[in-house]
C-alpha cells in the first residue's frame, strides 16, 4: 500500500469496527435513557423513548461480550496506541506532533477505563430506578459519569486521528485490502506462535515488569473490571443499564 494509505491489521479492523459500532450505539441509547427519565442537565422533548432502557441494556450487553477480545488486542498487538512510559513527558510538548499522538493515546486508554466503569455500573443498576426518579443512586451516578467520559474520549480519538493521520488514517480502518500475512488462513499459525511465546512464565514476568509497567497495571485493572462485570450480578441483585 502507498504511504498515503496506512495499513491496519485485519483483527484491528474487525474488533475496532464491532466495538466502535456497539460503543457509539450504547452512547446514543444511553442519552435516550437519560433524556427520557432524567433530563436534569437538559433534555430534548421529541427524543423521549420509554423502550430506551431495554434497547440500551441489550446493546451494552453485546458490547460487554466483545470487550474482552478488544481489550486484549489493545493491550498487546495495539499497545502502541495506548499510553507509553514517556507519555507524560511528551504531553508537556504542547503543539508538537508528538503531543497530538500522546493525547490520542491517553484518550484511547481512558476510553478503556471508562468502558469498564460503564459496564460495571450498568450491570448493577435496576430498571425501576429511573422510572421512579431515583437519580441519587450511586451506580446511576457512576454510569452517567462514565457516559460523559466515553463521549469526550471518542471525540478526542476522532479529532486526534484526523489531526495525526488525516482522512487516509480514518479511512484505513474501513479498507478491504489484505496483506498475505494477515489473511484468515494464517490466524491459526500466529495464534500457536503467540501461545508458544506466552508459555514461558519468566518471559511473561519480564514483559510485565519491564515492558511499559504502568500500561500493564492498567491492563490488570481493565481485565479485572471485565471479569467483575460478569460476576457482580451473580452476587448482587441488579440488572443491565
Amino acid at each position: 500500500m502507498t504511504r498515503s494509505a496506512p495499513y491496519q491489521p485485519l483483527w484491528l479492523r474487525i474488533l475496532h469496527g464491532v466495538s466502535a459500532i456497539l460503543a457509539i450505539a450504547a452512547i446514543i441509547t444511553g442519552f435516550l435513557v437519560y433524556n427520557t427519565y432524567d433530563g436534569r442537565f437538559g433534555s430534548i422533548a421529541f427524543l423521549q423513548l420509554p423502550e430506551s432502557q431495554d434497547i440500551h441494556g441489550t446493546i451494552a450487553l453485546c458490547f460487554l461480550l466483545v470487550l474482552p477480545a478488544f481489550a486484549l488486542y489493545s493491550f498487546h498487538a495495539g499497545q502502541k496506541r495506548l499510553v507509553q512510559s514517556d507519555s507524560l513527558q511528551q504531553l508537556s510538548q504542547v503543539g508538537k506532533p508528538i503531543w497530538w499522538v500522546s493525547l490520542q493515546r491517553l484518550a484511547n486508554t481512558l476510553m478503556l477505563i471508562a468502558a469498564i466503569l460503564a459496564v460495571n455500573s450498568g450491570r448493577m443498576m435496576k430498571e425501576e430506578w429511573l422510572p421512579r426518579r431515583e437519580f441519587d443512586r450511586i451506580w446511576y451516578s457512576l454510569h452517567l459519569s462514565a457516559w460523559v467520559v466515553m463521549v469526550c474520549c471518542v471525540a478526542i480519538h476522532l479529532l486526534m486521528s484526523a489531526k495525526v493521520g488525516g482522512a487516509p488514517l480514518l479511512l484505513s480502518i474501513f479498507s478491504w485490502k489484505l496483506r498475505p500475512e494477515d489473511s484468515p488462513g494464517q490466524w491459526s499459525n500466529r495464534f500457536r506462535g503467540w501461545l508458544s511465546r506466552s508459555a514461558h512464565l519468566s518471559r511473561l514476568v519480564n514483559n510485565f515488569t519491564q515492558n511499559n509497567f504502568y500500561l500493564r497495571i492498567i491492563e490488570v485493572i481493565v481485565l479485572a473490571g471485565i471479569v467483575t462485570a460478569f460476576v457482580l450480578p451473580i452476587f448482587f441483585s441488579g440488572g443491565e443499564s
